[in-house]
């Protein structure tokens, strides 16, 4: 048994680091094509970085079972959309006002992004062509924006950057209120000029610009789509990030070995 237990917890750790040399070696064929054995290493960086983004930011990666996090699953927060949008990004969509910020913290909504991407990270596809995020902040309230400290931005930043194997193709706000603004202006510092440039804000009336990045055949029914309901969409995320508690377990003990 033992010896199995080793064997298990050295594949968690090969897929691990895995996802790490893939992210790297497709940021290079971006800009160059570079030999195979001079890609591996530049993934060490961004390896280093992931351990020590875990080890400083615990009130968000030291529990990543999903109870930690099944209020705000229950509540129609997150999904995922079933298929990939034409440049084989995977497509997250997260729904502010379903979050409760008198019943869940910052850290608890950031978990939930750290969750889903630890998840999606194991897929190939996911880890050549990155992901892209729809923000809806209808009900975006003060009390959310108080949520909000330096500290969280620059972690939440950090994520974005260079302390995660996920490329971020694109960021997409809808429904952004007037105030919301000034809490994305403390964000941005942190950021990369490559991801300021990804960054879009749709407004209220988002449904013909937001077409223009995603197809309507893979958008929900709510955001001017011809998928299924985000609701549906929410149902099943929320039911596979449970089947995957184990897993996530695993991932944990290898994070902070």
């Amino acid at each position: 048994f033992s010896c199995f237990l080793l064997c298990f917890v050295c594949l968690i750790d090969c897929l691990f680091v895995c996802s790490f040399v893939q992210n790297c070696r497709t940021g290079l064929q971006e800009g160059h094509t570079l030999r195979a054995q001079n890609q591996a290493p530049n993934s060490l960086p961004l390896l280093k970085n992931y351990q020590k983004w875990r080890i400083e930011c615990p009130e968000i990666s030291a529990d990543l079972q999903p109870s930690s996090i099944l209020g705000l699953l229950h509540a129609g927060y997150h999904g995922v959309l079933r298929s990939r949008d034409p440049y084989g990004s995977k497509v997250l969509i997260y729904r502010i006002g379903q979050w409760d910020p008198k019943l869940f913290t910052a850290y608890d909504v950031f978990r939930v992004s750290l969750i889903t991407s630890e998840l999606i990270v194991k897929e190939i596809e996911t880890q050549k062509n990155g992901v892209k995020a729809i923000f809806d902040l209808q009900g975006w309230r003060f009390a959310h924006a108080f949520q909000i400290s330096p500290a969280v931005a620059k972690k939440i930043a950090a994520v974005l950057t260079d302390s995660f194997p996920l490329k971020v193709r694109g960021i997409h706000l809808i429904n952004e209120p007037l105030f919301f603004h000034p809490v994305f202006a403390l964000i941005k510092p942190f950021l990369t000029e490559k991801i300021k440039q990804r960054v879009y804000m749709h407004g209220n009336n988002y449904m013909q610009s937001l077409t223009e990045h995603f197809p309507v055949s893979i958008l929900p029914q709510e955001y001017g789509g011809e998928g299924v309901s985000f609701e549906e969409l929410a149902r099943e995320w929320t039911g596979f990030i449970m089947s995957s508690a184990d897993y996530l377990q695993s991932i944990s003990l290898v994070a902070h070995k």
